[in-house]
């Protein structure tokens, strides 16, 4: 325990209120005009469509080139939005978008009518974006859940597809901050087509058993960052698809849910192109699967420079798993004479419990098998008691260090 002298505690008083006077003033000269959707007719009731007033915000801020227009949905406030897309390029160089309050999605399927079933809240071709706040983005996913052909395949009617909570397309040096993400119909955050972008202390969380509802995918994307985040779901916390490179997670939390993922890869004999995927200081509980990369055996292209590493597990199925026979339907895919090139790959510093008692199982392609695979310091135990963990390397190439259970490489 550390005590500080009043002479200390003031000093230090003053220092933080010179910074937050100069933090404030150069706040007040980076943000420029802002626009609250309560002055553009929004009642933030949580039964009235307040899509227009969203719009009509929207337009304003995205059309003003002073400084960096600020859009503001404020606290204590829940406002209901139809399935709605806010379009750039703007004219400033950045834009803000202030959620304080509650976004709702309608209650309803049928709203979405014609339209399309997968989006609700989209950005598109903004550069310069941010969005904050320590407010709520609330999908009321249960209605679609109930509704999903997967858990309910006998059902007239029955909804293949549901909207991503949010999805951010073609949105360049931008940024994600400090929102919180609940029940969305299917994945919670897409990142399509984006570069130079930043995810922080986001949390996201439906329940295990909620079909489809990915945290965050990230696809066709470069230069991502997704650091200091919780993600409690019912699919992966974080996966990463197609055309996909330089991604960095760091400081995650994860769990329920199926892992962090990379993949799937190369359904219908897809050209695959994903590198330099870095994730570290991770923690993975109760999930399905721990650091997994998943291929389809018909797909092409690579997969490569890849690290785990500094993952605590604690009751994980699959702690650490390469599957490059992946299927939709097991037992219905059949062998093929080409697959996705995993190689130099590192599993480094990863500790825990095991739900299962396979720790390592590293399923390769015979034709295209996995290339320069690294197992360093690494320590996994089956979480029953009396259980023997064991390890599985079926065409795997490469070089183990301190690998309890191992070995296990070719």
């Amino acid at each position: 325990m550390y005590f500080f002298s009043s002479s200390c505690t003031m000093n230090s008083f003053a220092v933080i209120l010179i910074i937050g006077l100069v933090s404030s003033r150069i706040a007040s000269q980076v943000v420029g005009s802002s626009f609250n959707v309560l002055d553009y007719g929004a009642t933030g009731d949580g039964s009235t469509d307040d899509s227009q007033a969203f719009l009509n915000a929207w337009k304003d801020a995205c059309s003003s080139a002073a400084g960096s227009p600020l859009l503001i949905i404020p606290q204590n406030l829940k406002f209901l939005v139809h399935p709605i897309t806010f379009s750039g390029p703007c004219n400033s160089e950045k834009i803000n978008f202030a959620i304080m309050g509650t976004i709702l999605a309608p209650a309803s399927p049928s709203i979405w009518g014609d339209g399309d079933p997968s989006q609700w809240l989209a950005f598109q071709d903004v550069t310069g974006l941010n969005i904050y706040g320590s407010g709520t983005i609330d999908g009321q996913g249960k209605v679609w859940w109930d509704q999903s052909c997967r858990d309910h395949p006998g059902l007239e009617g029955c909804k293949g597809l549901a909207p991503t909570a949010l999805k951010l397309i073609s949105c360049n040096e931008g940024s994600l901050s400090n929102i919180m993400f609940s029940n969305s119909p299917q994945s919670h955050v897409l990142i399509y087509g984006c570069n130079d972008f930043r995810v922080d202390s986001v949390a996201i969380q439906s329940p295990e058993d909620s079909p489809n509802t990915d945290g965050i995918h990230i696809q066709s994307s470069h230069q991502l960052s997704i650091t200091n985040s919780k993600i409690s779901t019912g699919d992966d916390c974080v996966s990463i698809g197609d055309y996909t490179s330089n991604v960095e997670i760091n400081f995650l939390s994860c769990g329920p849910g199926h892992g962090i993922s990379i993949g799937s890869l190369g359904k219908s004999g897809n050209e695959v192109q994903v590198e330099n995927i870095h994730v570290s200081n991770a923690f993975l509980y109760g999930t399905t699967n721990g650091a997994r990369i998943k291929t389809w055996q018909a797909g092409k292209g690579y997969v490569r420079n890849v690290i785990f590493e500094n993952l605590i597990l604690h009751t994980v199925n699959n702690p650490i798993i390469i599957d490059q026979h992946y299927c939709d339907d097991p037992g219905a895919c059949q062998e093929t004479g080409s697959g996705v090139q995993i190689s130099d790959v590192t599993f480094r510093n990863i500790y825990g419990t095991s739900g299962t008692d396979v720790t390592v199982n590293l399923n390769c392609s015979k034709v295209v098998p996995c290339k320069d695979i690294h197992l360093q310091f690494v320590q996994l135990a089956a979480a029953q008691p009396g259980n023997l963990a064991t390890a599985s390397c079926n065409n795997a190439y490469g070089q183990e260090f301190i690998v309890v259970p191992g070995p296990c490489l070719i």
